[in-house]
C-alpha cells in the first residue's frame, strides 16, 4: 500500500514503530497533491515548504518518543480556519490575499500534537453552496467522476480525502457542508453537536448553526480527529464546558439491542431509487446486527429549509458587514468617497451566491419584516429542535438519508438556487436542532457515485453514533472502494 493510501490511525501506528518517518509521508502526500490536484482543484493553498518543515518537527519529537494521535499526520484544513502566517481566503475575492496573525483554536489543538498542514482546501464562498461552484478560485470536481460535484460547502475537505490528497482533514457544517460532501465522496463527515468544538477563528457564516467537524476515511480517524478538537474554549462564548470521552473506548461494542429510529418525513417520494435503496441494505445490515428498527416522527421536518434560509441568511447579513474594505480585505482601487468605497468593495469582492443570501438576511431583519420573517423563524426553529428531543427519547439514534439524490452533474443546479438549497434537506434539521449526525458510505448508484447514511445521535452523543457508524462499518466493505484517478 502506498503512504498516501493510509488512514490515519494506521499512519499513526507506522510512525509509532518508526517504520516510517513523517516526511516521508508528507512527501508522498504532496507528490499525490502536485500529480492528481490539478483535475480535482481541493486545494487554495498548498505548503510544500512548511509541510516539510512541520514534519521534520513532528520526526523531532517521535524520536523523543513524544507521540500524540496525530504527531506527524499530513491534514488538510478548509480554508475557512484562520492559520497564522497562511493565506486564509474562505474562497472569496473579498479576503484573496489575508494572512492571519494568529491560529483558531482547532488549528492549534492540531499544531499542539504535532499535526503537518498540507495546505488549505476549497470550498464555496463563505461557506454558502452545496456544490463547491461559488469558490472565486475555481470549482473542485469530485473524485469519482469529475464531471460531477463533490458537494459543498466542505468540497475541498471531502474531496481531498476521495483524491488521497489529505491523510484526515477539517470541514465546518452549517447546514450539511460536511455530512452532504461526505456522502458524495464515499467519506466519513461528522458534524458535532453545537458547542462541543471552538468556532475561535473560523471565519463565521450564520454564528448559530456553523459547527466544526472531520472528513475522514473511516470511522476510527473521525474518532481520532474528533478527540483531536473537541473541548472547551474560553475563547468561544457558544462553546460547552462538558467532558470529552475517549471516543475510541466505545468504538467497537456494537450495535446489539440499540434502538434506531426511521423518522417517517425522511422517506419521501422523490428520494433517488439508488438512495432508496442503500437506505433498504442499511436498515437490513443494522437489523442483522441485532439493533431494533422503529419509525418515528419528526413533524416539524416540512418547515426546515425555510426555516434555516432565515436564519443562516440573516446572521450571515449581520457576520459579512464587517468586510468593508477598510481593516482587511479587498478594497475597490476607485472609489469617489466613503460609501461608494463601501458599496463597490463589497461589490467587487462578493461573489453572486453571497450578495444573494446577504440580500435575504438583510431583509429578513429590516425594520417591519423581523417580527414576520426572522423572529418566527427562530419560534419554529425551537420546534425542530423540540421534535429530535421527543424522537431521541424513544430511540437511541436516527437512520437516514444524507442527500435525496447522488452527486448531481457541475453546471446542474447553479441557475435554481431552490433545487441547490433543497439538496440539504435531510441535513439543516439537525443543525437547526444542534445535535450531532455523521454520514458514512454506504453504496452506490447505478452510475457508480458514492451513496452515504446518516446517523443522528443525542446533543453530546457524538460517542453513540461512531459506535453505530463502526458496527456498519465492519460489516460492508464501501469505505475500502478508492476512486479512480
Amino acid at each position: 500500500m502506498e503512504l498516501h493510501e493510509l488512514t490515519l490511525n494506521e499512519l499513526h501506528g507506522k510512525l509509532k514503530q518508526k517504520e516510517i518517518s513523517s516526511v516521508e509521508a508528507t512527501k508522498a502526500l504532496l507528490a499525490r497533491i502536485d500529480a492528481v490536484d490539478p483535475r480535482v482543484n481541493a486545494y487554495i493553498t498548498v505548503r510544500h515548504d512548511g509541510a516539510l518543515k512541520a514534519a521534520a518537527d513532528a520526526d523531532a519529537r517521535i524520536a523523543r518518543g513524544e507521540i500524540a494521535p496525530l504527531t506527524g499526520i499530513p491534514v488538510g484544513l478548509k480554508d475557512i480556519f484562520v492559520t497564522k502566517g497562511v493565506k486564509t481566503t474562505c474562497g472569496s475575492k473579498i479576503l484573496e490575499n489575508f494572512v492571519p496573525p494568529y491560529d483558531g483554536t482547532a488549528v492549534a489543538k492540531l499544531k499542539a500534537q504535532g499535526a503537518v498542514l498540507l495546505g488549505k482546501l476549497n470550498q464555496d464562498e463563505f461557506a454558502m453552496g452545496s456544490s463547491s461552484e461559488s469558490s472565486y478560485f475555481g470549482t473542485t470536481k469530485n473524485p469519482w467522476d469529475l464531471e460531477c460535484t463533490p458537494g459543498g460547502s466542505s468540497g475541498g475537505s471531502a474531496a481531498a480525502i476521495a483524491a488521497q490528497t489529505a491523510t484526515a482533514t477539517l470541514g465546518t457544517d452549517t447546514g450539511g457542508s460536511i455530512r452532504q460532501p461526505a456522502s458524495h465522496c464515499s467519506c466519513v463527515g461528522l458534524k458535532p453537536t453545537y458547542g462541543r468544538v471552538s468556532r475561535y477563528g473560523v471565519i463565521a457564516y450564520a454564528s448559530s448553526l456553523d459547527q466544526v467537524g472531520p472528513v475522514t476515511r473511516d470511522v476510527t480517524d473521525a474518532a481520532i480527529m474528533l478527540g483531536a478538537v473537541a473541548g472547551y474554549d474560553p475563547m468561544d462564548s457558544t462553546s460547552v464546558e462538558t467532558p470529552v470521552p475517549d471516543y475510541l473506548a466505545s468504538l467497537e461494542q456494537g450495535v446489539k439491542g440499540l434502538k434506531i429510529g426511521l423518522p417517517k418525513e425522511y422517506f419521501i417520494e422523490g428520494l433517488d431509487p439508488d438512495v432508496k435503496k442503500a437506505m433498504d441494505e442499511a436498515i437490513a445490515t443494522y437489523r442483522a446486527l441485532g439493533a431494533e428498527i422503529k419509525e418515528v416522527s419528526l413533524p416539524h421536518t416540512e418547515y426546515a429549509v425555510a426555516t434555516y434560509y432565515l436564519v443562516a441568511t440573516a446572521e450571515a447579513s449581520s457576520n459579512l458587514a464587517r468586510y468593508d474594505g477598510v481593516r482587511f480585505g479587498h478594497r475597490t482601487a476607485e472609489a469617489k468617497g466613503l460609501i461608494d468605497m463601501f458599496a463597490k468593495s463589497r461589490a467587487e469582492g462578493f461573489g453572486a451566491e453571497v450578495k444573494r443570501r446577504i440580500m435575504l438576511g438583510t431583509y429578513a431583519l429590516s425594520s417591519g419584516y423581523y417580527d414576520a420573517y426572522y423572529l418566527k423563524a427562530q419560534k419554529v426553529r425551537t420546534l425542530i429542535r423540540q421534535d429530535f428531543t421527543n424522537a431521541l427519547s424513544e430511540v437511541d439514534v436516527l437512520l437516514t438519508p444524507v442527500a435525496p439524490t447522488p452527486a448531481f452533474k457541475l453546471g446542474e443546479k447553479v441557475a435554481d438556487p431552490l433545487q441547490m438549497y433543497l439538496s440539504d434537506i435531510f441535513t439543516i434539521p439537525v443543525n437547526l436542532a444542534g445535535t450531532c449526525g455523521i454520514s458514512l458510505p454506504a453504496g452506490f448508484s447505478a452510475a457508480g457515485l458514492p451513496i452515504g447514511v446518516q446517523l443522528i445521535g443525542r446533543p453530546f452523543g457524538e460517542d453513540a453514533i461512531l459506535q453505530a457508524a463502526r458496527a456498519f462499518e465492519r460489516e460492508t466493505e464501501w469505505h475500502k472502494r478508492k476512486a479512480a484517478l
